[in-house]
């Protein structure tokens, strides 16, 4: 089900309020009560909508999504290739205004190193989301596995290159696509497909 617009402005609410102060005064010395007082709240209800203090960071709401459009791919791919294709179908439906915020959130990641089990623990949710719909479609285990974990770490690495990497696209949108295509079947010529 998905959540109600009051609840939906909450969150973002929430997530503005958090990475406005990440931002001003760092990750460690910002506490869930700042949080929740600069977005109008008791910390009970920011409690309500992220578990943990870094969940406002690294809860991703698109991961629904990714494993719907992986799932989605033709059966006959293989399951990388599935993997593969259904994450650049998932980045399609992000819309474009949603690429600043998450490139708020990443920068606040590759500022503190505290935070990065919390990515690993995100992207493991993911990985094991899409790796639950692959077997359930009759993918074999291992084989959904990898490919699961292997575009994942591409898109990660992709998101958290240095900013400084001048050969990365600019947008985190073009940053994961490039990830991907990194990733793409190529011939025995050499030549992408």
């Amino acid at each position: 089900m998905a959540p109600s617009p009051r609840t939906r402005r909450t969150h973002e609410r929430l997530q503005t309020a958090a990475l406005a102060l990440f931002e001003r005064q760092g990750y460690t010395a910002t506490t869930v009560t700042q949080i929740a007082d600069a977005a109008g709240v008791t910390p009970m209800t920011y409690f309500r909508h992220f578990p943990t203090k870094d969940a406002v960071v690294v809860t991703d709401p698109f991961d629904p999504l990714i494993a719907e459009a992986v799932i989605a791919q033709p059966r006959e791919l293989a399951p990388f290739e599935r993997v593969r294709r259904g994450l650049l179908t998932a980045l399609d439906d992000v819309a474009p205004d949603a690429d600043d915020v998450a490139r708020r959130r990443v920068a606040v990641v590759a500022a503190e190193p505290s935070l990065r089990p919390a990515v690993v623990a995100a992207t493991a949710a993911t990985e094991t989301a899409i790796v639950e719909r692959l077997v359930a479609d009759g993918t074999p285990a291992l084989d959904a596995a990898v490919a699961a974990a292997a575009c994942l770490a591409a898109c990660t690495a992709a998101l958290l290159a240095p900013a400084h990497d001048t050969t990365a696209p600019g947008s985190l949108h073009a940053r994961v696509i490039r990830a991907l295509a990194v990733l793409r079947p190529t011939d025995t010529l050499g030549a992408t497909s």
